[in-house]
């Protein structure tokens, strides 16, 4: 999948509100893709090693994906001086569905407000808010002026989240 946002200074009320992100590097190696970048390119070895496929944790992933992305909803909520009972809708990577749903449990958020899409495309990587985001908006279900929550977790290990005013 592929995705991508038009972004320009926003007016009034409206705009980002409120951010958070963070890293920790001692966890790379619970989710990585170890060639076929820049310090590695692709070649005949990668291709026949398979180290260009992602290599994965999973439990561990699970764990500091779950923690991670409330911390990080809670983070940025703060920083936008909303509270979780203001966000309308939530955005959140779609990993898998297990890790949605416990992100959202940890955080204490109804699946009611929660925009999932994994089951029908499974995990496209960095387009999965993107194309969450058009489809929502195709549905009707993301409108103007609405609060939403966009947070995501990647390799390395990466999380964060935005609070936005649609």
């Amino acid at each position: 999948g592929a995705g991508a946002a038009v972004v320009r200074s926003a007016s009034g009320e409206r705009g980002l509100l409120g951010t958070h992100h963070q890293s920790d590097g001692k966890l790379a190696d619970i989710l990585y893709r170890p060639a076929g970048g820049a310090a590695i390119p692709m070649d005949e070895n990668v291709l026949r090693d398979r180290s260009h496929l992602i290599r994965m944790s999973g439990r561990e992933v699970f764990k500091h994906a779950v923690r991670a992305m409330a911390n990080s909803s809670g983070q940025a909520l703060e920083r936008s001086g909303w509270d979780l009972e203001d966000v309308d809708l939530v955005f959140p990577h779609q990993a898998n569905i297990r890790i949605i749903k416990g992100a959202a449990n940890y955080a204490g958020l109804p699946m009611a407000k929660v925009f999932v899409n994994v089951d029908r495309y499974g995990n496209m990587s960095s387009a999965t808010i993107p194309v969450a985001m058009d489809e929502a908006i195709e549905q009707g279900r993301l409108q103007s002026g609405m609060k939403l929550l966009l947070v995501a977790f990647g390799a390395g290990l990466t999380w964060g989240a935005m609070a936005v005013r649609w």
